[in-house]
């Protein structure tokens, strides 16, 4: 029976890539797809995420977990959550990229928000990270205006214009699927 990985987003743009990178990395996994669309429109609202919008997640995550082998937050803003434990492996949706990212000399954060490139420069912790926010369209422009080992893609929805760029590329989706791969695996 293949495994099944249970995805939770807050926004459709996060499925497509997310099930790619399953694809890609573990393709005998059986994606779920769940979601709630109102959880990035309510913390906006809110000034953040609040107890109940992380109570909202909770909730989502032990759903999952009557049926899933593990699950996957494809929202960074509700990360933290997966540090939490759980009777089955929660990984936050760039926990490995993360990793990946940080034995890289110099790296290069692309987002299309300013939100989301300060974000995660403020939780990846890198020496020799840099940012740029880049329309997805200009991306391959914006990488080559850098000199870097590599480039990390700040949200879930660049994963798709990764293969224009002629650097080594560590995105969220591929480096989850990889790590729930080995996780639910061994």
């Amino acid at each position: 029976m293949s495994p099944r990985i249970a995805l939770i987003s807050a926004t459709t743009a996060a499925i497509g890539p997310a099930v790619a990178g399953l694809a890609e990395e573990f393709p005998q996994a059986d994606p779920w797809n769940l979601l709630d669309d109102k959880l990035l429109p309510d913390a906006e609202s809110s000034g953040g995420v609040t107890p109940q919008l992380a109570d909202r997640v909770r909730r989502l995550i032990a759903h999952a977990a009557d049926s899933a082998d593990a699950v996957l937050l494809t929202c960074s803003m509700y990360g933290f959550i997966a540090e939490e434990s759980s009777v089955i492996p929660v990984l936050a949706p760039d926990a490995a990229a993360f990793e990946q990212a940080r034995a890289r000399r110099s790296l290069l954060v692309v987002a299309s928000l300013e939100s989301a490139l300060h974000d995660t420069l403020s939780r990846l912790d890198h020496p020799n990270a840099t940012g740029v926010v880049s329309s997805p369209a200009d991306i391959a422009d914006a990488c080559r205006a850098h000199t870097v080992d590599a480039v990390l893609l700040a949200q879930y929805s660049l994963t798709p214009y990764a293969p224009k760029l002629d650097i080594p590329v560590i995105s969220g989706p591929r480096s989850a699927a990889a790590k729930l791969k080995a996780v639910v695996t061994t």
